[in-house]
């Protein structure tokens, strides 16, 4: 299975090109699953069809998906009260889950239910040839690819703290003969502690995430237009990209016209400049705006990801 996610400015049309990407890869015969995690869809109305959170059959293969977001993160919310209900039941008393509840209006939650969107596709979605990502724009995607890598950290140290209090229970236990408070038996054991398990299950999930992410498998493209506005932002996109050491695979520079060539030059040389070589860079036409079914284009966007 091979990804590619489609980066860019809003606007410079990153989703008609992820959706042209999808379609000549179904068309080629590969099945194929257009995901979009970008909050302002744009997959049903390109290919004017209802499009929702589960994915559905557009064409013989190809699929198509709208994650929502807010139901992600609420499940991801209802997942960890349910683990630390269940744990730590004892705890009931605190209302701890009450403080959970309101965690989906927290900064940053949907960040993590687009993660956690990912790590479930990329995990159960593995009978396709490509997943074909439409990204949020530079700002919420550079945080999305970044969480892998980041929550890795993060996790490894709460690992870190339960092996702690394990070792503490035992030391306990060996001092005291006990092993359980208020009738509550209490692991001191990693393979025996729900906690622990949970804490290494995220983990492996994450670092999975983390090595498709950076694996040969993956493809990221920027999608960028010929002016300058939209050059800044590609260029802070690939900023990102090499501060999170994910190596960009393809260039398009989108909504070409001739009349545009000395600017699409300087466009192109100040972004790429000597990397240039190393990613493929192409020129889209620009599509009258009046045409229907743009995702139809001539243009072959394929190339790049062969």
């Amino acid at each position: 299975m091979k990804t590619i996610f489609f980066t860019g400015k809003g606007g410079v049309g990153k989703s008609t090109l992820s959706a042209t990407c999808a379609w000549q890869l179904a068309e080629k015969g590969y099945k194929t699953l257009l995901l979009s995690i970008d909050p302002a869809h744009n997959v049903a109305d390109i290919f004017d069809t209802s499009v929702g959170h589960k994915k559905s059959k557009f064409s013989t293969n190809l699929y198509l998906q709208e994650a929502n977001l807010d139901k992600a993160a609420s499940v991801y919310i209802e997942q960890n009260i349910d683990i630390l209900t269940e744990v730590y039941s004892y705890t009931k008393a605190f209302n701890f889950d009450t403080y959970f509840k309101v965690l989906r209006y927290s900064p940053g939650v949907e960040e993590y239910a687009s993660l956690t969107i990912l790590e479930q596709t990329l995990r159960n979605e593995t009978d396709y040839d490509f997943i074909v990502f439409d990204t949020p724009p530079t700002g919420l995607t550079l945080r999305i690819l970044a969480l892998p890598n980041i929550s890795i950290t993060w996790v490894d140290r709460l690992r870190r703290i339960r092996k702690q209090i394990l070792e503490k229970r035992h030391t306990i236990h060996n001092i005291t003969g006990k092993y359980s408070e208020e009738g509550f038996r209490l692991a001191y054991d990693e393979k025996d502690d729900a906690v622990m398990q949970k804490l290494n299950e995220i983990w492996q999930r994450y670092v999975n995430v983390y090595k498709a992410l950076k694996g040969e498998d993956n493809s990221i493209a920027v999608v960028f237009n010929p002016d300058y506005l939209s050059l800044r932002e590609s260029q802070r996109i690939l900023e990102g990209l090499d501060d999170l050491y994910l190596p960009l695979r393809a260039a398009f520079n989108n909504k070409y016209e001739d009349r545009l060539q000395d600017t699409a030059d300087e466009v192109e040389r100040e972004l790429l400049g000597a990397n240039g070589k190393k990613v493929h860079i192409a020129r889209v036409p620009l599509v009258p705006a009046e045409r229907r079914n743009t995702y139809k284009n001539d243009f072959d966007v394929t190339e790049a990801f062969r």
